[in-house]
């Protein structure tokens, strides 16, 4: 189409470069004639025109980085005269396009070439695709004018019916590019031009509404934000004013951290922390969750008694009477505070209160069956030390951020429960008291006893870091007193950073003491009656602690005694009982029904368990402090032929074994014992331990399956006030064991008044209390054969027993 519609005519122009700019055919543009080529080309045109008649002619060439384009634009001079800002300048139209040939000679000082005149021609009439063409530019731009609000121009453009003149007036548009103004004037073929143009306009267009549309989105998210700020702002004077008409005096510094920060007495790395968060929190946006979680955290970190301490009451005396009016018994305790005290008192005195940064904090765990005191204790030592009281649950804790916190990141983040501790305590010195510290857990979130590892080590708590303060705390002048029912569920790492301080129960005489005068008078008051309305006589107190509870601490008498005012309280209320009334030893069965523990010391002979053959009394250690414990032995019929050993009553793989141990002895040794060791080879071997539903474990009944075993053999009876406690090993030995102090006041309770313990626990007996030791005849024995000696009986008139048979 382009050689149908184009025909070609020689011309010489003088050339007038437009430099970065490009003037296609149609437009009018001034040009300032300051500028050196405009001038001279305009002066060479108008020198040719004074010999040629028409007006003076130019070739506008565009001029892009100092090349010229291939072809220009005929342009012809209007009028010269001054621009609107003065200057000299000239009017030019732009006629047609010129294919710019060789450079050529002419008058003036401008640059001549030959060209040759592309004259356009478009057929006749349009066919029907360069009709919907047309159409489309028209609808494009006038689409583009409106916006810009050019409706004079858009009558221009609707009333354009050439398609050449139609393409050449997107020359206007301010969107396109040189190159692309280029790429137009360089289009001979009027239609290619026209597409050329629609492009242009239409890719033009789709950015405008991306941009439009972003530009809406952004204006909306301002609009937002602006309206957000004035109706915080808007909020902030309401509360002003609504606190003003209150009368309070805080103001909006409240809200102002940096003034918190800069007032709050924090130390000095943790001042730098804060005033870096503060900075964040400047900077971030009121919608940016950052900025929640920092006045979150600024708020904690505010909130710590980072620079308050309570002074220590140092008068060693008074805070020994304080201990002592408060619990009766636990001297091991008590002792311990008053020498922890006394050591700071005279550190304080020398300027020792902060040696390496370390202060003199101390970590105690107080380990001991259930009901002796060990968590009232905590509040008695806060109580003598003059300190605040902090107690942390730790019983069933399996995740390890409830003692080191979690971090910031995650969505209710909290610090743990050590920080909160001294939070709530409200000073840096408190005592905390870390409780049921053996029953913590471990688990895919971590190990809770592994983070407490830092916070009990005295070497290390000066520098306890938390994972949500990320900060450093000072825990060195904390008192932690750890309590733990069962030492061997404490990992030993654990236990190695604390002070061990047992408390292994209490005497019938201690029960006594602390049920007179620290249970009696409470639950007098929880039942609603004076103290000289009913009064308790030692002889019932007594029977309550020995033979109605029996146990290592003082829970149950205080259930027992509670019980029994109540049911005072209900006959009085009834009509049926006068007050004042005095509980004496006889009273009780009435009020509170039988003794639930009766001593075997006091039962009918023939009612004992120790009446037959094959049954010893041995002592053990449970989780609520010492026990007896009583062991059965019998042998199978020959003739069921079902030889061996059988073990029953839950019992663990070291108590399997002293059994095993204990058979071997008395096989290999039986001649020398006088025992019809041929029954153990042919006869079936059964040992129980009753309590079956109990588990049991540990070698310290070895004795006392093997005294039990030489009874049954022997046929002569474990004499009724002999308890035992002992490992046996297969040559006779008698090997050393654990627990001596809490068995021994078990033995004492149950009535027991002769003990067999291994020789070398005989330094043990120092930690027990002189009136138990008073009744009880404890002996020392180092081979089994000492302990059968002491604790069987004679054969009745030397007459050869028969050994019993199980049934």
């Amino acid at each position: 189409m382009a050689a149908e519609s184009a025909a070609f005519t020689p011309l010489t122009l003088p050339v007038l470069p437009l430099d970065d700019e490009v003037v296609l055919p149609g437009m009018v543009v001034p040009l300032d004639l300051n500028d050196a080529d405009v001038r001279a080309a305009v002066e060479a045109a108008q020198a040719a025109a004074r010999s040629e008649p028409g007006k003076p002619r130019v070739l506008l060439v565009p001029r892009i980085d100092g090349t010229y384009a291939s072809t220009g634009v005929l342009g012809t001079v209007e009028q010269v005269g001054r621009l609107a800002d003065g200057d000299p300048g000239a009017l030019i139209r732009g006629r047609g396009r010129v294919r710019i040939g060789a450079g050529t000679t002419g008058p003036g000082a401008a640059l001549w070439v030959e060209g040759t005149r592309i004259e356009e021609q478009t057929p006749e009439p349009l066919p029907g695709h360069v009709t919907e063409l047309v159409k489309e530019y028209k609808a494009l731009a006038t689409a583009w004018l409106r916006k810009r609000g050019a409706w004079q121009v858009v009558d221009r453009v609707q009333a354009i019916d050439d398609v050449s003149a139609l393409a050449d007036n997107s020359g206007y548009s301010p969107f396109l590019t040189t190159e692309q103004k280029v790429e137009l004037l360089e289009t001979a073929d009027p239609v290619a031009r026209l597409k050329l143009a629609v492009r242009q306009l239409r890719d033009h267009l789709a950015e405008q509404d991306v941009a439009e549309t972003i530009a809406k989105d952004v204006q909306e998210g301002v609009d937002k934000q602006q309206r957000e700020f004035l109706l915080r702002r808007q909020l902030e004077a309401v509360r002003k004013e609504l606190r003003e008409l209150n009368g309070e005096e805080q103001g909006e510094e409240s809200d102002d951290y940096r003034a918190r920060v800069e007032a709050a007495d924090l130390p000095g790395k943790v001042r730098e922390a804060a005033l870096k968060e503060v900075d964040k929190l400047e900077r971030a946006s009121d919608q940016s969750p950052e900025g929640s979680w920092i006045r979150t955290w600024l708020d904690t970190v505010l909130e710590l008694p980072w620079s308050k301490r309570t002074e220590d009451a140092y008068d060693i005396q008074g805070a020994r009477a304080v201990l002592d009016a408060e619990h009766a018994g636990l001297d091991d305790v008590k002792e311990r505070i008053t020498e922890y005290l006394a050591v700071r008192k005279r550190r304080g005195d020398r300027g020792l209160g902060v040696v390496g940064g370390r202060r003199g904090g101390a970590v105690l765990a107080l380990v001991g069956p259930p009901g002796v005191g060990k968590t009232s204790l905590g509040e008695s030592v806060a109580h003598a030390m003059g300190r605040e009281f902090v107690r942390v649950a730790l019983g069933g804790v399996r995740d390890e951020a409830e003692i080191r916190g979690h971090r910031r990141t995650y969505v209710g983040a909290l610090p743990g429960r050590i920080v909160r501790a001294i939070k709530e305590a409200g000073s840096m010195n408190p005592v905390v008291l870390l409780d049921e510290i053996d029953k913590v857990g471990s688990d895919f979130r971590g190990d809770p006893a592994a983070a407490l590892l830092e916070v009990l080590d005295p070497a290390q708590n000066h520098t306890f870091r938390d994972h949500y303060l990320e900060v450093e705390l000072d825990l060195s002048d904390v008192v932690f007193l750890a309590t733990a029912n069962v030492l061997e569920a404490i990992p030993e790492a654990l236990l190695d950073r604390m002070e061990l301080v047992r408390l292994d129960g209490y005497t019938e005489d201690e029960k006594i003491v602390i049920a007179r005068d620290h249970l009696l008078p409470r639950q007098l008051e929880r039942a609603g009656l004076d103290a000289d309305e009913v009064t308790l006589d030692e002889s019932a107190l007594r029977k309550l602690a020995g033979e109605y509870t029996r146990e290592a601490g003082v829970r149950n008498l205080e259930r027992s005694v509670a019980r029994l005012l109540r049911k005072i309280a209900a006959q009085h209320e009834l009509g049926e009982r006068e007050l004042p009334f005095t509980v004496t030893e006889g009273d009780l069965r009435a009020l509170i029904g039988r003794p639930h523990h009766v001593p075997e010391s006091a039962q009918d002979p023939a009612e004992r368990r120790t009446a037959v053959p094959g049954v010893a009394t041995g002592l053990a250690v449970t989780g609520a402090g010492g026990d007896v414990l009583y062991v059965e032995a019998s042998l199978a019929d020959p003739e069921t032929g079902a030889a061996g050993l059988t073990l029953t009553g839950q019992l663990g793989d070291v108590m399997k074994e002293s059994a095993q141990i204990a058979l071997s002895f008395l096989r290999s040794h039986g001649a020398e014992l006088e025992l019809p060791v041929a029954d153990l080879k042919d006869r079936g071997t059964h040992i129980h331990f009753p309590a079956g539903a109990v588990p049991k474990d540990g070698p310290s009944a070895g004795i006392t399956m093997t005294t039990a075993l030489a009874s049954l053999l022997s046929g002569r009876l474990v004499r009724t006030d002999v308890a035992m406690t002992g490992e046996v090993s297969l040559t006779g030995r008698v090997l050393p064991i654990g627990g001596v102090k809490q068995k021994l006041l078990a033995a004492h309770r149950a009535g027991v008044t002769t003990v067999i313990i291994p020789k070398r626990n005989e330094p043990d007996l120092d930690d027990v209390p002189a009136e138990v030791l008073d009744k009880l005849d404890v002996h020392t024995v180092t081979d089994v054969r000492q302990v059968l000696e002491l604790a069987l009986a004679p054969a009745a008139n030397g007459a050869t027993p028969e050994v019993p048979v199980a049934a």
